[in-house]
């Protein structure tokens, strides 16, 4: 490119405005202190910002989830065992999902038993009462309602005066607790189908191993309830009779008035069928007077019935201020320990250093094991904070003896040892605030790894966290191990995902810190 400056024209030229003129203009700005700098930083970290509010919801969840739940660690019932997640507005609104059913495959027997409960109860045991067959007929696929499949489980003995109790509920509320017995002698003969309260129809075979229903012309279940005619006194509770089943005159049979047997008189009370369901409500609402409604549990059952959502939330709990107990315990311990070391020097420093190496060589596992030894009849959680907290300063005080070596010999630490200061206010006027940003950011990676420690003993079963209503997040994980073979996977996947989601974040998070708190180091792993 050829410029000849020599031969610009003269009309090129332009005389200047004053307005026009440029002159330096003095800089201004407002002082950003350490943190305020260090905010901006980690504000511009997008993954570090998401981690953190992902972290914040999950210890909220931890803070505010056991307020909202009614049930506890401690509870159980085994009834509802591997009862899947259940949240009304889905399960109200037809969606097959969250709504308390699971796939299920069965014979045709199978079915048959599922459709003999939702035809006495008007329950929605098959769901919509829609089902798939196989084209050779053998397998019978639907979604299956694990709350109102339980049906009446086994024949149960109750007193008098709690059967007159269910009673006035049902009349107050509407709500059929107890149905119609079998007669002793119309009950299957095999012992192990003798007191099944499902059982309440004909059957086709009473020796039989399988129960199979007798259906009549129209393919319909035929009940086989025990009825007596009016007045008659046999043994049995003729004070109730259900609008719901037989109406209020009861039922009429060649000119004959007759009542449904709801109640049989034995050694001990009054054998009774009973739906679960209802009567689980009935026992919380009336009895136990405990806040727990109708049974749902939003994140499903254990192997043992216990709710899944209450032992995440209490366990979530532990786990934050377990660790931040902790993590709050070493940092103070270790940055004594750490600035002394790093500060003097010489032979404390080396004296020091020897102490915390050997200690640091003891594995966590045997000290676990010797305070459980000498410590059999202590809480478990004071056995593994003692395990934690014997060991676990020791990273704290290295990298606070760090950062004592690498800012000890500075220009303004000099200045103020030649102006008097002593040396407490040195190490933590002078010094200390410099190495913060490190200091922080290992105290925000010492929580997830003493969750983490945690979880992994209580999963391995080596302590045990279970006392009242105290559990673990890794005990529930062990138990989602077995579960998954009954194929309850949501007994595993919340609290992996709630680990997983919170490892994740606090790395993230502790990056971002470093980031933030040490630009120089930015990009580089710890």
């Amino acid at each position: 490119m050829n410029n000849n400056f020599n031969n610009i024209p003269i009309e090129k030229f332009q005389f200047t405005k004053r307005n026009d003129l440029y002159h330096d203009s003095k800089f201004e700005t407002k002082p950003v202190s350490y943190f305020q700098g260090a905010f901006k930083r980690f504000s511009k970290n997008k993954g570090a910002v998401v981690a953190a509010v992902v972290i914040a919801i999950l210890v909220l969840f931890a803070i505010i989830a056991p307020f909202f739940t009614p049930f506890q660690p401690a509870y159980y019932d085994m009834v509802y065992a591997y009862a899947s997640p259940k949240n009304p507005l889905f399960a109200e609104s037809g969606i097959d999902f969250w709504d308390g059913c699971k796939q299920k495959e069965t014979s045709y027997i199978g079915y048959l038993k599922d459709l003999a409960i939702a035809t006495e109860t008007g329950r929605d045991v098959i769901k919509n009462g829609e089902y798939e067959v196989s084209e050779d007929g053998s397998v019978y696929s639907y979604r299956y309602d694990t709350y109102y499949g339980v049906g009446f489980g086994k024949y149960k003995i109750i007193s008098a005066e709690e059967f007159k109790d269910i009673q006035r509920y049902q009349n107050e509320t509407g709500r059929q607790v107890l149905y119609p017995v079998v007669k002793f002698a119309d009950r299957p003969k095999l012992e192990k189908n003798k007191y099944d309260a499902n059982i309440y129809y004909k059957m086709e075979n009473p020796n039989a191993s399988a129960i199979r229903p007798k259906l009549n012309s129209k393919g319909e279940i035929v009940p086989n309830y025990w009825k007596y005619e009016a007045g008659e006194d046999n043994g049995l509770i003729p004070e109730y009779n259900s609008l719901r089943i037989e109406g209020e005159d009861g039922i009429t049979e060649k000119g004959k008035q007759y009542f449904y047997a709801y109640g049989r008189k034995v050694d001990g009370g009054v054998e009774v069928r009973a739906e679960y369901y209802e009567y689980y409500t009935y026992q919380h609402t009336q009895v136990k007077k405990d806040g727990i409604g109708e049974p749902v549990f939003w994140f499903g059952t254990t192997q043992t019935g216990k709710d899944v959502f209450a032992c995440l939330a209490y366990g979530a709990r532990f786990s934050f201020i377990f660790a931040t107990v902790v993590a709050l315990a070493n940092f103070i311990f270790g940055v004594i320990w750490g600035s002394i070391s790093g500060y003097y020097g010489g032979k404390i420093d080396l004296a020091m250093e020897r102490f915390a190496e050997i200690l640091g060589a003891v594995p966590t596992i045997i000290v676990i094991t010797l305070l459980k030894y000498h410590m059999g009849a202590t809480s478990q959680a004071l056995v593994l904070f003692i395990a934690f907290f014997a060991t676990g300063w020791i990273g704290m005080a290295h990298t606070t003896r760090m950062q004592f070596y690498r800012f000890k010999n500075q220009e303004y630490v000099l200045a103020a040892r030649t102006l008097g200061a002593r040396d407490l206010r040195i190490m933590f006027k002078h010094i200390f605030p410099n190495g913060l940003g490190t200091i922080v950011t290992s105290v925000a990676l010492v929580i997830p790894a003493m969750i983490y420690s945690e979880t992994s003993l209580s999963y391995l079963g080596i302590i045990n966290l279970e006392a009242g209503n105290t559990t673990s997040v890794g005990t529930l994980i062990a138990a989602g191990q077995q579960s998954i073979v009954a194929n309850a996977g949501h007994v595993a996947l919340f609290p992996c995902l709630f680990l997983v989601l919170l490892m994740l974040s606090f790395n993230l998070f502790g990056n971002g810190l470093r980031d933030a708190f040490n630009p120089s180091l930015r990009g580089t792993e710890d």
